[in-house]
């Protein structure tokens, strides 16, 4: 038999490793994950200036009767909620797609360039076209976190790319395009004024027909990042073993960076840039999940919005009648989650 004809007899299949974790107590946690973010958002629509009873709050929600309490609900507090909501899940998912695919249990989507990418894209919405919307923002955003998340993948190698290739290509990217954002900023001080609005990531005033405009694309986004779990599980064993699962890597590098520009390019458009949840979330939950995205995934849509929507009350509660944004929250709370896990040796790797 010519070595050509050789043929390799199959062996045992590379999978995740066994990381003890049952699927009871996975099931487990996607029921404590369920019930934290219904809480949470008992709280977003009970809890702030003017506290109300869950009472009113439930007849607000399904048998108004036109009363103060009514209008406090549905007008103000339910579109703040449901964008936390679709924002905090978005997050969530993208962190994790980004943290499989570039193996780094740090990654988190700005290093791809999203935010990057759509702060540069106001910036210039602002100062060379004069647009002051927050409609007129929204797609500027998202084709700026596309093209930004396009450059990276491009300079990172669409063939050879690597998880350090990424990184690097990332923050390249991003240090150019906001190094962009404040020399045009500095320039131009009414951008400077008008910019500065957008860049505080926040829940409070944002309208709520920006939400249905992107709600396609968030919806589009968490589908394809389910639908690659298991190939990004493949590639958390690295690249010949994913190949040996018959996982396409280059093809599910592409598809998981168009999932993560969808998911953190919509949220970023809404909200405005929030720091930590892509980050934190998913590195948190893998110490109950485990590497494995099929698992993974899901805990970061429930416990990412839980968290935003958390981080949210809180700013609301802290220095009434003011408000802290839920950007400067999300920060605080991250950092002293993450020095908590880093103390108690929690830290999962990929």
């Amino acid at each position: 038999m010519s070595p050509s004809e050789t043929r390799v007899l199959p062996g045992p299949r590379p999978t995740l490793p066994d990381t003890g974790r049952s699927r009871p107590r996975r099931t487990t946690g996607l029921l404590l994950g369920t019930a934290l973010l219904i809480a949470a958002t008992a709280l977003s629509l009970a809890v702030g200036a003017e506290r109300i009873p869950l009472g009113d709050v439930w007849s607000a929600l399904f048998s108004p009767s036109g009363s103060r309490h009514d209008n406090i609900v549905r007008e103000l507090r339910l579109p703040r909620t449901l964008i936390g909501i679709a924002a905090g899940a978005a997050l969530g998912l993208a962190g994790g797609v980004m943290q499989v695919l570039t193996r780094n249990p740090l990654a988190d989507p700005g290093l791809l360039g999203v935010n990057a990418g759509a702060s540069a894209a106001v910036v210039t919405a602002i100062a060379v076209f004069g647009i002051t919307s927050f409609t007129g923002y929204l797609w500027f955003a998202l084709v700026g976190a596309a093209v930004a998340a396009v450059l990276v993948n491009a300079l990172g190698g669409t063939r050879s790319a690597t998880p350090v290739r990424l990184a690097l290509a990332g923050t390249a990217v991003n240090a150019a395009l906001f190094g962009y954002v404040n020399g045009l900023q500095l320039w131009d001080l009414s951008t400077l004024d008008s910019m500065r609005y957008w860049t505080v990531g926040t829940l409070e005033k944002r309208d709520p027909g920006l939400l249905l405009d992107t709600l396609p694309l968030l919806v589009a986004g968490a589908l394809l990042a389910f639908a690659l779990a298991r190939p990004l599980g493949a590639i958390a064993l690295g690249e010949d073993q994913a190949r040996a699962l018959g996982a396409s890597v280059r093809r599910t590098r592409v598809l998981s960076v168009v999932a993560i520009t969808l998911l953190c390019g919509s949220a970023t458009a809404v909200c405005g840039p929030i720091s930590f949840v892509g980050l934190m979330i998913p590195h948190a939950v893998r110490a109950f999940t485990g590497p494995e995205p099929r698992w993974m995934l899901p805990y970061c849509a429930l416990y990412a919005p839980a968290l935003m929507l958390v981080s949210d009350v809180i700013g609301r509660v802290v220095v009434p009648p003011s408000e802290i944004q839920v950007d400067i929250v999300t920060s605080f709370l991250g950092g002293l989650l993450f020095i908590h896990l880093v103390r108690q040796r929690k830290v999962a790797k990929l």
